[in-house]
Formats: C-alpha cells, structure tokens, sequence
C-alpha cells in the first residue's frame, strides 16, 4: 500500500453500517496529532482523538505568550472566528495574525482542554523572536552538532514579518504554516505529491475526498494522524526542510517545549499542529543542547498579545495565514452539519435565493440534491463537495447564470461572519473608548458593507459623523463616504461601512496620539498641522477638524493656515485650498461650529485670487491651460458658498469681482482656449452675459482665422464638462449653428487634430442628449422667421420633425394629459349633447 492510500485507508471499512467504529487500542503518547489548519475533517479527527486519548496537557501550535489568553476562549461571548494579534509595544504597526476559526483544528484542541480541565499550552517560536526580525537582517550562521547529523546546521533566515503594519507573507514564522499542510516553500507541494501519487490531478478534491468528507466517529481516531505522519516522515526525508530555515528555529523551539511537557505530565501529552512538522518532533529528534544552539542569540522585542475578531473573508484571501481557504463558509458547514451536509446546504442555498426574491421551491431543492450526488457518483467522489453543489445550484436553482450564483459565493461560500471578543479582552485604552462609543451610538462593526444614510440634525447621527471622522483622520478606515440617499442637501451625509480585522491595529497604531478617540484625533490635527508643507493639505486638515468638531485642534490649525496663506503666492495652489475652506464653512453652518476667524482667511484668498489668476492664465499650453480651467470650475464653486446669490450688497462682493475677472479671461486672446470658453460658459449660466454676447464671443472663438486646435479647445471648455452643457446646443440654435458651421469649414487635415478633443467634449453628454443633437444637426438650422421651410403642407427634416408647432398634434395630448394628472378638460364636450362642460 502506498503511503497515499495509507490516508485513505484510515477509516471504516467499506460498506460499514452508520456509526461503526473500530475497536483499538489507544496508543502509547505523546500523541502528535497532525493537522492541516482550517480544515473541518482534520477539526473532528482532533476532537475524537483528544476523547479517546484523554491526554493530561495539550500542546498547541501558537506563540507561548498567548497562554494567558487561552482561558478568555471558554467565555460564553467569544465567538470565532477570532485572532491572536501580536504587536510590538513600542511599534504597533509591527504585528501579527493566528486566526482560528470554529472549524481549525487547534481552536477544537483548545475548547477541549479548557472544557475538561486540561492545561493547554502554545509552543511555537515566541512572537517575541518572530516579530524582531526584520528583511534584510543578516543570516546567522553555527555548527551545531546533533544526532541525525554531525555537519554544521544553518540557522535562521526570515522574511519581513510587518508588511504594512500586519503579516502577509508567511505566516509560518508567527506560528502556523503559510500553506496548509505547513510546507509552504517546498518546490513540490506535499498535497500535490500526495494526489498524484493516488492518482488525482486536483490536491484539493484529493484531500477533500480521504479527509474533509470522512464521517465523525467512524472509525480508529489515530490511524489518520498515523498515516500523515507517515507520509509527511516520506516528504521530509526526501525534501528535507524545503528551503524552509525558519522551521528548523519554529521545531527546535516546540520540541523543547515538548519535552518539558512530558517530563511534568508524562507521556500523555497531545500535541496538534501542522502535519509537516510532525516527523521533526517524533522519531529520534535532535539533541536538548542542539536545539538551545538553534535559538541562541535570536533578536527579540517586547510584544503584547490579544484576542480580535476576524472574518471569514479574511480568511478567503490568499495571503498570510489563510492562504488556499477560499470557501471558509463551506467548511465551516462541513463542520457544524451533524448529518446531510448536501441537504443542509442545498436548504441554506434556497433560503439565501428566496431573500433575494428568487422563485426556489422544495423541488429545486430535492433536484439539486440528487443532481450534486450524481455528479458525484460519475466523478467518482465519496460525497458531493463544493464543485458539485455549485454545479447542482447553478443548474438547477440559478438557470444557469453565474450572477445569482456569485450570491451565493459571498454570502455562503465564502461569507460575512465577523467573529467577537469578550470584554475581558485587553486593549489599548483607545480601543475600550472606541467600543464605548460604537456601543452607545449603536454603530455595531460588521463584516459586511453597509450604507449608512445621516442627518446631521439629529444628535445620534450628528455623533455618528464626529466619530467616523475622527477615526478617518486617525487613519482607521472603517467607513468612506458616499452621496445620500434621497438628498443633496448639506444636513445629509452618507456613509459607507465595513470592518476589517486589519482595522484592530490601525487603532492600536493610533494609540500613540491618546487614550480616547477625540484626544487622539486632535493630537494627530495638531501634529499633523505644524508639519504641512502645502497650503491646499491645511485647508483640508482643517476641513477635518471641522468636520469631526476638533475645537482643540483647530486654533492650531488656523493659526498654520494663515501663516501658510500668507507666503504662498501660487494661484493654483491658492485655487486647490480654497474649495476645501468653502466646503469647510458651509459644513460649519450645519453642524452648528464657529467659522469666523475661517471665513476671513477664506475671503483673503479669494481676493488674491481674483487679483493673480488673469496673469497666471496667460501664455499656458495645453496642459497648463486644462488644469487652469479646473481650478476655475473649483473657485467658482467656492466663490458661490462663501457669498450665495443675493449677497452683492457684501462690501467684498466677492461674486461681483470674480465676474469680472470671468469676463477679462474671456475677452483676453492670449487667454487659453479652453478658459476662456469657460469663463464664457460660467458668466451665461449665471446671467452675467446674454445670449447675444455669448453668441458674439463664440463667433470669434470659431471664426476662420482662429486655429482648429484653439477653436477646439474654446468648444470644450464652453460645453464640455458640465451637467446640461449638452442642453444649451439643443436650446439654442444661434450656438448650434455656430459650432456646426465652424465644425463644417474645418480642413480634413486639421480636422483629423481635433478630432480627439471633440469626441472627449461630446462623449460625456447623455446618449439622449447626443442623440437628440444628431437629430437636430441632421434636419439643418431653423429658416429665418420661424416659417416653414417645406412646401405646404409637407414635412420638413426628417420624420417626427417639423420647422413649427404642429398645433392639431398637440392638442391631441391634451385630454391624456389632463387624466393623467387628475384634472377636468375644460374643453370636453358631452357626447350626447355636444354641450362643453367644465
């Protein structure tokens, strides 16, 4: 028998009636349970194993200085799937991950101690060692003499285990294996191997076949870990370490650990950890002397260690420790599922479908079943997985389409459980004021998106916003915002929400800045204002603190402000600072906060604006000229919220300056094209300039001695870019007629140029606006007098079209009209007496 068919041959003989189990003999410890992380099957063998063997101590793979916390998993409110979290004391950005979900072996390991009483223990490299190293140390190097060799053994060579404040890499070195089976680095993979050797092409329905869908109880509870360690003992003696230094320093630590277990306890020790590491702890392992050489001179930090709430999508990613689980919820089904798992499943998948609106009955659900276990039968597998459910689904209950399949997946499949932590937990104080607050404003985290919709009228929602911003600015993005649902008003703010496990160290990053989210934030404004360099980066700071109410932050912030607004005599950056003070004051007005000493430095930076940027439009290229144009669209704006219409009579009259500025830009020739058909643009919607003016200027702009390039560039910036641009072309024939009449004497040379900059204008219109445009092109200008152009009684243009109002047409609405909206026709006649009523 080859050591890949050992595994499968580690159950109940074929045909065994439900519930047959093998009589054995428990076999002399310490038993060395190994496990492929996160897997259900490898979970329940865990929990069968430990019931017969009944060990003193369980040993588990982790970082030691989480055994204080291990008691915290017996509290009634822990729920998986949860996290150690390891961090560096004086750097909380350097951290690490061990998620265990409800379905990982060594989360069942330690339930079980902790519900018999048994002491548990982790014995993997102290997070201590693993979080010291950093990319780039130097390899260290030793001759160690041992038992299985009298050469010299290398030692450590790490990767950097903080990238981005948490590991994503190999989180092999935090405790657990990166791949599965704890053989991440192997050239082959062990699974691979494995499945090839019993003849599948795919590692993963390999393992799901002999492991994950072996019954609970059936069978002898140690003949699986008997025949993995047989065959990993194979693997290991054949690739050796697999390039993998680091796990030489990880068993040299566990096995010492190993040791001073059975010398309190005895033999009757139960270790559970990664199967690749079990040959290196049985056997005839090194010597106690080489191990302590091995772990010599390591660099070490001080490290805090808690428990975090984690989430089945992080779980999914293929990343760190939860690489290769991409169906945690499936699994996690196959765990909990006492018996049926396809039906149990099949019925999760319909009630999903029925939420959603989806027309699923009882027999889809019988018919899926049977479909998923024929697939099974004709490929050969013992149960029906993951691949023939979800092809039973999708032909069955979706008809075929993946799109209310890719429902399933990420509600199902994969899932949105975020695990809880108790109470008792520690935390960093920023972190208790935190859940303080989300508990009080009833803003609980949750692993799936969520919109938000605020009023800032309301004092629970006005708090919402405070704090969502606060943790913004504190660089703990929990929530972005989004438009409003219903409104544009400025009392509305909309938000959207998700919580990530990754969030838990941002807030113990922020720590640094204070003990509560208010005293962190304006700690972080202040720092945060005295190290700005550009103008446009305070005006948006303090458009922070005015949005998260930080009265202590924004003196400073003002006072940085002014100081940086009075040296800086860049019109651009003066125009990127000033949109954010607007927004800034009118959020103010909401919110109900002071703006005074605000609304004067945004005053004097409009004025000097209004004085600098006629020159500064002058003599741009393209480029210069596009980005100038946005800064005007953005000043305009500004100008608008800082002094409404009706505000003239303001002695800065800000609005009455910046018109005039308008129309400077638009009568200088020397002036971009693009800017000075916005200005133009700008002054007719605001009703600074009329229809004949516009009409004039747009001639000159189009006339034959202006080059295509400019004329093209004048006719996106009057009607590019805005919302209802396309709608004035439609209203106004006298600008139509224009731009076609331009449009049509370009050369084919020069019309080849502009072409590009004309589909860029003309593409951001609405279709029904661009449709609607190509009609009107296509039936030619309107004759002069508003006549008719055709012959009477015929029509001109094309069908649908005529020069004037066809008044019987129109008349002929008039009775739908009126019914629609509920009103008499005051020209209805009776049908009987032809007398008008009404």
């Amino acid at each position: 028998m080859t050591t890949a068919a050992a595994v499968a041959a580690a159950t109940v003989p074929e045909g065994s009636p439900p519930g047959t189990t093998v009589n054995t003999t428990v076999p002399q410890g310490p038993w060395l349970l190994g496990v492929r992380h996160h897997g259900p099957g490898s979970a329940r063998a865990v929990r069968d194993a430990l019931d017969a063997a009944r060990p003193r101590v369980v040993l588990v793979e982790g970082p030691p200085e989480g055994d204080a916390l291990l008691p915290l998993a017996a509290d009634p409110q822990m729920t998986p799937p949860v996290a150690l979290l390891a961090h560096v004391v004086d750097d909380p950005g350097r951290a690490s991950f061990w998620p265990l979900a409800e379905f990982s072996p060594e989360w069942v390991a330690i339930r079980w101690a902790l519900a018999h009483d048994v002491p548990v223990r982790f014995i993997d490299l102290p997070a201590a060692h693993s979080l010291a190293v950093r990319e780039g140390d130097e390899e260290r190097e030793g001759e160690v003499a041992t038992e299985q060799e009298g050469s010299a053994a290398e030692d450590l060579a790490t990767e950097d285990m903080a990238t981005e404040g948490m590991a994503t890499e190999d989180m092999a070195a935090e405790g657990m294996a990166a791949e599965d089976t704890g053989a991440a680095a192997l050239a082959v993979d062990p699974l691979a191997v494995l499945a090839e050797a019993a003849g599948y092409d795919d590692p993963e329905r390999w393992w799901e076949d002999v492991v994950e869908h072996r019954g609970a109880g059936g069978g002898d509870p140690f003949a699986p870990f008997e025949a993995l360690a047989e065959v990993m003992g194979a693997l290991r003696q054949e690739y050796g370490d697999g390039g993998h230094r680091r796990d030489l320093v990880r068993e040299a630590y566990m096995r010492i650990q190993l040791r001073a277990a059975r010398k309190e306890f005895g033999e009757s020790v139960a270790v559970v950890c990664g199967a690749w590491h079990v040959p290196a702890l049985g056997g005839k392992p090194p010597t106690l002397t080489a191990d302590r050489a091995l772990l010599k001179g390591l660099p070490k930090v001080k490290a805090e260690l808690t428990w975090v709430p984690w989430t089945h999508r992080r779980l999914a990613r293929r990343s760190g420790y939860g690489a290769g689980i991409d169906s945690p919820g499936w699994y996690g089904h196959l765990f909990g599922a006492a018996d049926r798992p396809v039906v149990r499943w099949m019925t999760k998948v319909a009630g999903l479908l029925r939420e959603e609106d989806r027309l699923v009955s009882s027999a889809h659900v019988i018919e899926a079943v049977r479909l998923a276990e024929t697939l099974a039968v004709m490929r050969g597998r013992p149960l029906a997985g993951l691949t023939e459910t979800t092809d039973a689904i999708r032909a069955v209950m979706c008809d075929g389409s993946d799109v209310p399949l890719s429902l399933v997946h990420d509600r199902l499949i994969v899932g949105d459980v975020l695990g809880e932590v108790p109470d008792s937990a520690p935390a960093v104080p920023l972190q208790r004021d935190l859940t303080r607050q989300q508990r009080t404003l009833r803003l609980k985290p949750e692993a799936a998106e969520r919109e938000l919709d605020l009023d800032l009228r309301k004092d629970t929602d006005a708090a919402r916003s405070r704090l969502l911003h606060r943790l913004h600015l504190l660089g703990i993005g929990w929530g972005e915002t989004a438009d409003s649902r219903g409104s544009t008003g400025t009392f509305r703010e909309g938000w959207r929400l998700r919580w990530e496990p990754e969030l838990s160290v941002r807030v113990a990053e922020a720590g640094v800045w204070g003990t509560t989210v208010l005293a962190a934030a304006t700690a972080k404004a202040e720092s945060q204002a005295g190290s700005a360099t550009a103008l446009a980066d305070i005006t948006a700071l303090a458009e922070q603190c005015l949005l998260a109410e930080l009265p202590g932050a924004l003196p400073v912030v003002m006072r940085a402000l002014a100081d940086r607004a009075a040296l800086d005599s860049d019109v651009g950056h003066l125009a990127q600072a000033l949109p954010a003070l607007a927004r800034t004051l009118r959020y103010g007005d909401v919110r109900g906060t002071g703006t005074a000493a605000l609304a004067e430095v945004a005053a004097g930076l409009a004025e000097r604006i209004c004085v600098g940027l006629p020159p500064a439009c002058t003599g741009l290229d393209a480029d210069g000229a596009a980005e100038m144009r946005g800064h005007v669209d953005a000043v305009h704006t500004a100008i608008g919220l800082l002094e409404p219409a009706g505000g003239e009579g303001n002695p800065r009259d800000l609005r009455g300056r910046w018109a005039k500025v308008l129309r400077r830009l638009a009568d200088r020739d020397t002036v971009g094209g693009v800017v000075r058909g916005r200005a133009v643009r700008l002054l007719l919607d605001d009703g600074r300039l009329d229809e004949d003016d516009a009409a004039r200027l747009m001639g000159l702009a189009l006339s034959p001695g202006t080059p295509p390039a400019d004329a093209a560039a004048w006719i996106e910036g009057f009607v590019g870019g805005a919302s209802g641009s396309g709608m004035l072309l439609i209203h106004d024939d006298r600008l139509l007629g224009l731009v076609d009449t331009w449009l049509t004497g370009v050369s084919p040379d020069a019309f080849t140029d502009v072409l590009p900059l004309l589909r860029r204008t003309f593409a951001a219109y609405e279709p029904g606006v661009r449709r609607t445009l190509g009609e009107l092109v296509r039936r030619g200008p309107a004759p002069p007098g508003g006549g008719p152009a055709a012959g009477a009684g015929e029509e001109a243009g094309p069908p649908g079209f005529g020069p004037v109002l066809d008044q019987a047409r129109a008349d002929a609405v008039l009775p739908v009209l009126h019914l629609l909206l509920g009103i008499e026709d005051p020209h209805h006649q009776d049908d009987q007496t032809g007398a008008t009523t009404g």
